[in-house]
Formats: structure tokens, sequence, C-alpha cells
């Protein structure tokens, strides 16, 4: 997956992108890489901690999405009248205003589309802790990585320090709790993506048929590509 060519667990056949070379893909271990014999390109690579690394990621970003929802973003003072609000009342705001698209997509791409990779992301790290893990873990990892490039919870961010900049001139504002917990979200958001290996979630999947994929590749005498245990 990007712009590395990924590969399962287990041994495979693989022709090197670069020269081409056939050859069989040993077992890569947590933390190494497999590197093609002739040219040296990376074939494969292999996270460490591939579970429990995202699975705690995800855990905590659950906890601060709750608290970026339920507190508020910032606080107002003007002429001794206070006044907060949060991400969902936000939104409402501009329903009731009767800008209604613009709620929704604000609702989907700060609220929604987050949580649901986050909760997606969450069942499917659950239920790969134990191998095998049941063939409907693979469908919610689809659906983990279609609402990934809808959660736009940095650019709500920006969206909000513009306004900050804007509303400071007329008014006193103070950031509030809520503010902060986007802050920490933006960062563990992208570290979930990066931390999480979709080949380690495939690789412990029980096939249709209930069979495993075979460890023994067949092919006229492929080379063995190289492994080293680089991070």
């Amino acid at each position: 997956m990007h712009d590395r060519i990924e590969a399962t667990l287990d041994s495979a056949i693989l022709a090197c992108p670069d020269c081409d070379l056939l050859q069989v893909l040993p077992e890569v271990h947590p933390g190494g890489r497999a590197r093609c014999v002739r040219c040296g390109r990376t074939l494969a690579t292999r996270i460490r901690n591939p579970i429990e690394r995202p699975l705690a990621l995800t855990l905590a970003a659950l906890l601060v999405l709750v608290v970026a929802n339920a507190a508020p973003l910032m606080g107002l003072s003007v002429v001794g009248r206070e006044a907060s609000t949060t991400i969902i009342g936000g939104a409402y705001q501009m329903w009731i205003e009767g800008q209604e698209l613009t709620a929704l997509i604000v609702l989907f791409c700060a609220v929604i589309a987050p949580a649901a990779y986050i909760l997606f992301s969450l069942v499917v790290l659950l239920a790969a802790t134990r191998p095998p893990a049941p063939r409907w873990v693979g469908e919610m990892l689809r659906w983990a990585d279609g609402m990934q490039p809808w959660s736009m919870v940095e650019v709500m961010m920006l969206g909000i320090l513009v306004s900050l900049v804007k509303i400071a001139e007329l008014a006193k504002v103070e950031p509030g709790i809520g503010m902060y917990a986007v802050g920490i979200l933006m960062l563990l958001l992208p570290a979930i993506q990066v931390s999480l290996d979709p080949d380690e979630i495939w690789a412990r999947l029980t096939w249709a048929d209930g069979e495993l994929p075979s460890t023994t590749p067949e092919a006229p005498n492929p080379e063995t590509a190289l492994t080293d245990s680089t991070s």
C-alpha cells in the first residue's frame, strides 16, 4: 500500500518492480524488511508491534474524540457577556441559521468520519489480536480505509485558528479543553494510519473456505530476497 510494495507475512513469490527479478519473499520479522537480492529495492516491510501499538493509539484517539466533542472549543467574552460552543453545537447553529449543507459537511468531516474511522479500526484490531480473525474483519478494514480520507480534523483546526485571529479583534477569546483535544486528535489519527499495517490484518483472516494460505511457493528456481532487522 502507498509507496512501498506490500506482501503477505508468509513466504510468497514476488517480482522486483525495479529489476523484475523473480524471487521468494521470506517471512519478514517485526521491525524488519525484505530487499531485492539484485538491486536492493525494499520489497516488503513489517512494523514492530503491528497490533499492540495501533490498538493503544486507537483507544487513546477514541477517548480524545469524546473529549473533543463534549468539551467547549473556545469561550468568548464581549462586554461582560460570555458564550462557548462545541463542534456539534457549532454545526447545529449553522443548521438553524439556514446553512444546512455547511452544517452537514462540518458534522460529517469533523465528527462522523473520524468517529467511524476510529471505531472501525478499533474493532478490526481487537478482532485481530487472536488469529484467525473472522472474515467480516476484512470488510471492516475496507470501511475504515474508506472513512480515513473524510476525517478532516486538521482542516477544521485550521478554520478554528483563522476564526480565532479574526474574533480576537472583537472579543476576548479563551481556548477550551475541546480545542486542545482536537489538536491531540490531529496527531493521533496520522499515527494510527502509519502504525496500522493492513497486511498484518489480512494475514490473520480466516479464508472463505476455512483454509489458510499456502506457505510453500511454487516457481522455477526463484531467488530468495534478503532480509534485515531495520525498522
